[in-house]
């Protein structure tokens, strides 16, 4: 048994493409030679989907997390706005030290910064996006 990874994006239109996780990979290293100019300047939906594997057969989607991506003109990942996801998704931690306040106080940062990220770098998918991703995997 083993884990595997697929990852998807869609347009529009929700048409499904499939993207290698070297590629994703490089553009998530903002590597200057990987680029999807077909997506320059917009905000793409993408799907993580994490499988169960015994050799190369797929017995079952484990999980899937669709998060959004923005894309610059060039259609490189945005580093702007990966950075502020990236320092909005450390946020989501609670305080490790409390000493701070009475007990009476909760600090909710946290609870806050869950949800301005749910809003701003996730996504809800349809049926039918749901649909043409188990589609895809078990062809």
């Amino acid at each position: 048994m083993g884990t595997g990874c697929r990852i998807f994006l869609f347009d529009d239109n929700d048409f499904l493409q499939r993207l290698s996780m070297a590629r994703l990979d490089r553009l998530l290293r903002f590597d200057r030679g990987e680029s999807l100019p077909h997506f320059g300047g917009k905000q793409v939906r993408f799907a993580r989907v994490f499988l169960e594997t015994a050799g190369r057969q797929i017995l079952a989607i484990t999980h899937i997390d669709y998060f959004l991506l923005s894309f610059d003109a060039k259609g490189r990942i945005n580093r702007k706005d990966w950075e502020r996801g990236m320092r909005l998704g450390l946020e989501l931690l609670p305080p490790l030290l409390n000493d701070q306040h009475p007990k009476q106080i909760v600090d909710a940062r946290h609870r806050f910064a869950k949800r301005r990220y749910v809003h701003e770098f996730k996504w809800k998918p349809s049926r039918k996006v749901e649909e043409a991703i188990v589609a895809a995997i078990f062809r």
